[in-house]
């Protein structure tokens, strides 16, 4: 796998998922981009999310547009996120371009740092 997820610690809450066009990057925050349809047991479709907006939770692995991944999410979760610029510890975090990690400025708090990183970088995040 590459660009892999590891959490540091997780109670569990994943889902599957589809990756939308143009696919998704590994350790960054994803929202839906289609419903799930229960009738053909397809999955929820995710992509990139929206910088300052919601997300679902944080691509498992870099995931090719129509394959599947591991969504990490639930309150608690702490996992590896990429920072989008310098986060310290303890501060709360939104989504950033492309849905790497920022601190938290006018957006939704996704979660709260439990490492300090810069741009690029891997930051624990612990999950609301």
């Amino acid at each position: 796998m590459t660009n892999e997820s590891i959490p540091a610690y997780r109670p569990g809450a994943d889902l599957t998922a589809t990756a939308a066009a143009g696919g998704v990057v590994g350790k960054t925050f994803v929202d839906i981009t289609a419903a799930l349809n229960v009738a053909n047991g397809t999955p929820i479709t995710v992509g990139p999310a929206t910088a300052a907006g919601l997300s679902v939770g944080v691509a498992s692995r870099d995931t090719a547009a129509g394959a599947k991944l591991h969504v990490l999410r639930g309150k608690g979760t702490v996992v590896p996120v990429t920072a989008g610029g310098t986060i310290a510890v303890g501060a709360e975090v939104e989504v950033g371009s492309n849905g790497r990690a920022v601190t938290l400025a006018s957006g939704k708090a996704r979660g709260r740092a439990w490492s300090a990183g810069t741009s690029g970088s891997d930051v624990f995040i612990e999950l609301y």
